[in-house]
């Protein structure tokens, strides 16, 4: 078969070989560079440890679920782990363990995916935005020091893209006030900040597990616990939390039930997938760090392009690559014909109407979000792969 030319778009197919070799210069427009794509162990190492827990008699949750928070605990550097059914579940729970109740302020990001805020909501609080550093789309810190009331209980952070928030900044913000910090990390798996995991640093650190996430059990979350005086009890809450409110070590029959709780336990289906997972993750996450350093230099010097910057500190997992484009809009129409998949992939959240009564001035968020685009760097992109997303770039748009 003949290799495609970059500007060939006329709907040719490259061979499977061809595609796993890397061997093509462009792609058409029916095999398209996806934005996301799931990562799943091989079929012979899955399935048999699926099979296994699904006929076992015990698929709720049980040992598997145990030794998954374990081993995430210590691939984040995290000893103290909570699993969920989702990444939403976990930010509600940490919300509530954190002792944020309904009328409490909580200062949040509206550069975002929707569910970092609809956690504040289900707990009753009060969403304030802080703005964030146009350079990258995560909250400033001089931006939340400067929105920190009496009514502040929490400060919720996400590392938007993977891209390391100033958690140090945040922090000293907080800890002066004694707020503790939730960081959002759902796009962040596996990126560092000061020399340590991300995952390390804050009273509460969320990781999700959806589907299209660095490292996915088809769905899930699991919340890091750290540095907390009264660890034990803590814990013991939150798993009371996500069981009823009933404490699962005890009778039954003989349990007193004293705070509602919800049904937000893991499963033993979906721990057995992220055992399977974290076998593999390593690499895969190395891919995605490899592809956005990579794009750090070689999209350099582009005009009408800018890149993303961040702290010195600041070492990111790359779960998309943010670029900064005038005329957007040309750009991505660029990039989907010669078959790049490319998004805004979040509407920023203070345009929803749920969250209308938290609108205020951000106009680093305006700077930011009229420029950013997102285009893929994940595990599926080849080294030939990202070479054309480059020169599909320098083609000018």
């Amino acid at each position: 078969m003949a290799i495609l030319s970059i500007s060939d778009t006329s709907g040719g197919h490259l061979t499977s070989r061809e595609k796993e070799a890397g061997n093509f210069i462009g792609y058409s427009r029916y095999d398209e560079i996806p934005l996301f794509k799931v990562f799943l162990p091989p079929r012979t190492t899955l399935m048999p440890r699926l099979e296994k827990i699904l006929y076992s008699g015990q698929i709720s949750e049980g040992l598997p679920v145990a030794e998954f928070e374990r081993r995430f605990g210590d691939f984040v550097g995290s000893p103290d782990i909570l699993s969920f059914y989702s990444g939403t579940a976990a930010l509600h729970s940490a919300l509530v363990l954190a002792g944020v109740q309904p009328g409490d302020e909580v200062i949040s990001t509206a550069m975002t995916a929707e569910p970092t805020n609809m956690a504040i909501l289900h707990v009753g609080a009060k969403i304030v935005w802080a703005d964030v550093d146009p350079a990258n789309g995560n909250l400033s810190a001089v931006a939340v020091a400067d929105k920190i009331t009496d009514r502040t209980r929490a400060v919720m952070v996400v590392h938007y893209g993977g891209i390391p928030a100033p958690i140090d900044g945040i922090r000293s913000a907080a800890a002066s006030h004694g707020i503790p910090v939730i960081e959002d990390a759902a796009h962040a798996l596996g990126a560092r900040y000061a020399g340590s995991p991300v995952g390390t640093h804050s009273e509460f650190v969320m990781f999700s597990l959806q589907a299209i996430k660095h490292m996915t059990t088809v769905d899930g979350g699991m919340l890091a616990c750290n540095g907390l005086c009264d660890r034990e009890a803590l814990l013991a809450r939150g798993r009371r939390f996500r069981w009823f409110g009933i404490d699962r070590t005890a009778s039954r029959i003989e349990v007193d039930v004293a705070e509602a709780g919800y049904k937000y336990h893991m499963n033993n289906v979906t721990a057995t997938i992220g055992l399977a997972q974290l076998d593999h993750i390593a690499p895969v996450i190395a891919r995605h760090i490899a592809n956005g350093q990579y794009f750090d230099r070689a999209l350099q010097g582009i005009s009408g392009l800018e890149l993303c910057r961040w702290e010195e500190c600041a070492e990111p997992s790359y779960w998309f690559y943010t670029v900064l484009v005038e005329e957007r809009e040309k750009f991505s129409r660029h990039l989907t014909a010669h078959g790049i998949a490319n998004s805004q992939a979040h509407k920023r959240n203070d345009l929803h109407s749920v969250f209308a009564s938290s609108r205020c001035d951000l106009p680093g968020l305006d700077n930011f979000y009229r420029r950013m685009i997102h285009i893929p760097c994940g595990w599926w992109v080849n080294d030939a792969q990202r070479e054309y997303i480059v020169d599909v770039i320098r083609q000018g748009w």
